[in-house]
């Protein structure tokens, strides 16, 4: 199976996780995932394989095969899986879950190499830029400019935070408190910050209970546009590489492909029969060095 240069990906609580073709919003492929719903997707950087996190087990699948069943799995997490992510070179493989812990993964070796408890569920897990796990468990959503200069927290009430990062020494990340952001009226279920070729726009994107994804830029943080089509909730969003599209997921079970540059949906991939909660995307290069 040859690999395309731009993998979408996305899952839903039909309990299927489908890749797409991004241009023509065909679904080229259907994987089953009975043994629960998938909260999170990530693809590695090489784009060989998808990790979808569900209850209580993450699971690997080879993006290039057209076998159902997955690589591997990762089962010492105790509850659901919220958060699952990729250092950069594809070694490494980080893990957040209601059970309150943190794990870090070597893909290479079995098992779990590190855990973190904390005191509560873990929601949501980024890495930093220089490569170390940071958390926070008392909101939803958390986001990391990519030079390491910014991380916005979004929570349940529809507010994001903002903070600048300043560096302390090499175990410890200052917070300066920066902005105070009333995004949305009702939940924020991601958060995202637009990635390094997008500079030197800077952009902030929340997606909303209120079925809505407003795109905020970060200098001032004022409203630049409001995406407007999706008809329930929208649980997820990704950009492009280069930041001039961005893709969602929402319990109207489609996912959508958005124009920065116009605020328009330019495709709707429809396929799943009920909530599309999470996608991944990967367009741009291999890593060829951290």
């Amino acid at each position: 199976m040859t690999q395309p240069s731009v993998i979408l990906a996305t899952a839903s609580y039909d309990h299927t996780i489908r890749f797409w073709e991004a241009k023509s919003g065909r679904c080229y492929r259907t994987i089953q995932y009975p043994d629960s719903q998938v909260n999170r997707l990530e693809i590695t950087p090489d784009k060989r394989y998808l990790a979808a996190a569900g209850n209580p087990h993450i699971k690997l699948f080879d993006v290039n095969s057209n076998s159902p069943h997955p690589v591997m799995s990762y089962d010492s997490h105790t509850a659901n899986v919220m958060a699952v992510g990729f250092q950069c070179d594809g070694n490494w493989m980080y893990s957040g879950s209601e059970d309150g812990t943190v794990k870090i993964w070597d893909l290479r070796a079995p098992g779990c190499q590190r855990e973190y408890e904390s005191r509560a569920a873990v929601n949501t897990v980024v890495l930093h830029p220089n490569q170390v796990p940071e958390v926070d468990t008392a909101v939803r959503s958390l986001t990391v400019m990519w030079d390491g200069s910014l991380v916005v927290a979004a929570n349940n009430h529809g507010t994001c935070y903002v903070w600048r990062l300043l560096r302390g020494n090499q175990t410890m990340t200052n917070f300066e408190p920066l902005h105070k952001l009333q995004a949305h009226n009702k939940y924020i279920l991601k958060c995202l910050l637009s990635p390094e070729f997008c500079d030197p726009h800077r952009y902030l994107a929340t997606a909303s209970a209120d079925h809505t994804v407003k795109i905020w830029n970060v200098d001032g943080f004022t409203l630049e546009k409001t995406l407007i089509g999706h008809q329930r909730w929208v649980w997820d969003c990704v950009f492009s590489v280069d930041g001039a599209y961005l893709i969602t997921a929402s319990s109207d079970a489609t996912a959508r492909l958005w124009s920065m540059s116009s605020g328009e949906d330019i495709r709707v991939y429809q396929g799943h029969h009920k909530a599309t909660v999470c996608c991944a995307l990967h367009d741009g290069a291999e890593p060829s060095s951290c």
